[in-house]
């Protein structure tokens, strides 16, 4: 009985190890896709608390769907409608500097 339990254990490890790799880098895996990567620092955009908080609910949100074309699309149209015209520039600006970095890659 021992044994078996050992043997399912090592399995499961050995399927998360394997799984990982697909899960584990959403940047990398996006940018090897080419697809949009947005990494931005938020703090560059001076926001207000409220927007902090909208933003990152919009990003834990964004997380949780995975990194895809449609949750990076909901992720970009929530940060437009919290980030003011110009935060937003700025927001959409350095997000398109990370998609060039991690395509090169």
């Amino acid at each position: 009985m021992t044994k078996l339990i050992a043997v399912i254990t090592a399995g499961l490890f050995a399927a998360a190890t394997v799984f990982a790799g697909e899960h584990g880098n959403c940047t990398k895996q996006v940018g090897n896709q080419s697809k949009m990567a947005c990494e931005v620092s938020l703090a560059s955009l001076n926001l207000t608390p409220d927007q902090k908080s909208k933003m990152d609910a919009a990003m834990s949100e964004h997380q949780k769907a995975g990194c895809n074309e449609a949750s990076e699309a909901k992720y970009m149209e929530s940060a437009k409608s919290i980030l003011t015209p110009e935060q937003y520039a700025k927001f959409e600006a350095q997000c398109k500097k990370g998609e060039k970095t991690n395509t090169q890659t």
